[in-house]
């Protein structure tokens, strides 16, 4: 198996913190704080909450009831749900008994279950419903079958086993907290299979070092924010590499309580009824949430939109310059009642961070919300790191870059600009995938081992600066090098494009496929010249056209995590690319 000699270097070490499991942190901790509120999720027309010993008691007779079911240390089961309490006792109880979880989107089509069945070796799945148990049945049936098939809800007519049942099994949780104690570091924890941009997906080999390496790494910073007993409102899927380490163990660690977001049609009145301390989010996200700021203030009046225009000016203006003269001082403190408070206040109120990650933050679009009063931030990171490498902090935020390596990470750039990374959060490498392994885990300049991250950074000042995905970058005809990044995050900064993929390679020049926001399909030219006036004339938009249907997790076309597939849309819509070059 790949990178085990490195697991079993690592395997005796713990974390600063003492802990060297995922499961012992979080039962230690449950030891400590038994009535503390962990998980806050929507059921049965209400919000319910699990305290920290209610977790460990239900997490124990899963856990035995497993064993009993013939599940061993190493064995790898699916865990495909939706964000709900008995999500995070299934993976805690696997861990806790050795066994890997492979957290899996409930998007997923049947081939991407089946491939991922398939690589993984897995012959058991714990799912939230009849319908995901439906698909990944069907799945198995192309890869051997399933020993084991556990439901959270009732399944019937399907071979599936209640949870009522694993719940109900008689179970010692002194005995599995003393167990967890001696888990090793450098255990295999999960399997993150990386929704990719294009390819089949790897599976991601993390050991509980690396999570933990991530908790220590950010300590400080959510010590200083001051969070503890706060909530965080949780939003991207579970078994999305950052969710998983922030949302389930990371954030509940440092004290703040988990609640589960009922989607993003509820966001707005969730803000209101959760006030969160911590949100976080992909940039897509932010994007839809300045369009609709945007329109909004549109319909106000004259002096409400003014007022508006002001505080986004004069906010820009303190974070760029040129310095505030002695009136706009004056006016400052003003503008911040009359505008920025009501524009936190929509949040929440009590927000401390807005965290982006997952794809390019667009430094106008942060600098929006900055302007706002929006403690907006972006971080960066990849699933073969834990995934949290580096994040900006709030009071020291560097919008244009991607914050500081966290304690504990190294970070350098290769010859060929190559951003690379080097400490306990590194994973152990790719499932069964010696090759791909190889290519990432490899010497770097000190002749040590680092991650290969395949983005081109620089470093300013100690903080990362990412440009453009290394394998990327379109060469045109007259042998220039066009970053699609940068110009697509600036086509989709625009109000009128929603979704953008640019191409040209081997061409005399770029073309882009443009998805319109909605009734915006008339101004997508406008967009675009606005566009142009930022670029150099090798960058620029020769033509475009407009895509026949937006691109989604449905039709294959998008990431569950909302990164659009450039592979995917330039093979599907090659033909109608080619056109534009003609």
């Amino acid at each position: 198996m790949a990178g085990g000699a490195e697991a079993g270097r690592r395997a005796g070490t713990r974390g600063t913190s003492g802990w060297s499991s995922l499961p012992g942190m979080l039962f230690a901790l449950a030891r400590k704080h038994p009535d503390r509120p962990m998980l806050r999720y929507w059921r049965d027309g209400a919000w319910q909450r699990l305290r920290w010993g209610e977790f460990v008691e239900r997490v124990a007779p899963i856990a035995a009831w497993l064993r009993a079911q013939g599940i061993m240390p190493g064995d790898r089961v699916l865990l495909v749900s939706d964000s709900r309490p008995e999500w995070n006792i299934a993976d805690c109880a696997l861990m806790a008994i050795g066994a890997v979880t492979v957290p899996t989107y409930t998007t997923n089509t049947v081939a991407d279950h089946a491939h991922i069945l398939r690589d993984s070796g897995a012959r058991a799945a714990i799912v939230s419903s009849a319908a995901l148990a439906r698909r990944v049945t069907e799945a198995a049936s192309g890869t051997g079958g399933l020993d084991l098939l556990l439901c959270m809800e009732p399944a019937e007519g399907l071979p599936a086993r209640a949870w009522a049942e694993a719940a109900a099994q008689p179970a010692d949780p002194a005995m599995l907290m003393a167990e967890a104690e001696e888990i090793p570091a450098g255990r295999l924890a999960c399997l993150i299979y990386t929704s990719g941009t294009g390819g089949a997906p790897r599976g991601v080999m993390l050991p509980h070092r690396a999570m933990l390496a991530n908790r220590e790494g950010v300590r400080h910073l959510i010590e200083r924010l001051g969070v503890e007993g706060e909530p965080y409102l949780s939003f991207l899927p579970l078994s999305h590499s950052y969710e998983h380490t922030v949302g389930c163990f990371l954030l509940p660690s440092m004290g703040m309580e988990v609640v589960y977001s009922r989607g993003a049609d509820r966001l707005a009145a969730e803000f209101q009824e959760i006030k969160p301390a911590i949100v976080t989010a992909v940039p897509r996200l932010f994007e839809v949430l300045r369009a609709r700021m945007l329109a909004q203030i549109e319909k106000e009046s004259g002096l409400k939109r003014r007022l508006f225009e002001a505080a986004l000016a004069q906010g820009l203006r303190r974070m760029d310059g040129p310095p505030l003269g002695l009136g706009a001082r004056v006016a400052d403190p003003l503008l911040d009642r009359l505008v920025r408070d009501k524009v936190r206040a929509r949040f929440g109120g009590k927000l401390k961070a807005l965290v982006s990650g997952g794809a390019r933050l667009d430094p106008d679009l942060s600098g929006f919300f900055i302007a706002l009063g929006l403690p907006l931030i972006q971080g960066y990171g990849q699933s073969e790191a834990g995934p949290v490498i580096s994040v900006n902090a709030p009071w020291d935020n560097h919008r244009h870059t991607v914050g500081a390596p966290l304690e504990g990470v190294q970070a350098a750039i290769a010859e060929d600009g190559e951003l690379l990374i080097k400490g306990d959060l590194v994973m152990d490498g790719y499932w069964n995938n010696p090759d791909a392994t190889a290519a990432a885990l490899k010497p770097g300049p000190d002749g040590e081992t680092w991650l290969h991250t395949g983005d081109v950074a620089r470093l300013e000042r100690g903080r990362i600066v990412v440009t453009d995905r290394k394998r990327d970058f379109i060469k045109t005809m007259g042998g220039d090098m066009v970053s699609p990044a940068k110009v697509e995050g600036l086509l989709m900064a625009e109000p009128e494009i929603a979704q953008a993929v640019i191409a040209g390679e081997g061409q005399p020049g770029i073309v882009a496929l443009l998805v319109p926001a909605e009734g915006m399909a008339e101004a997508l030219g406008a967009a675009v010249a606005r566009v142009n006036a930022k670029l150099s004339t090798i960058e620029r938009i020769r033509r475009w056209t407009a895509a026949p249907e937006p691109f989604s997790v449905d039709n294959g076309l998008l990431t569950p995590t909302m990164k659009v597939k450039r592979r995917a849309v330039l093979e599907r819509y090659g033909t109608d690319l080619a056109a534009l070059h003609r």
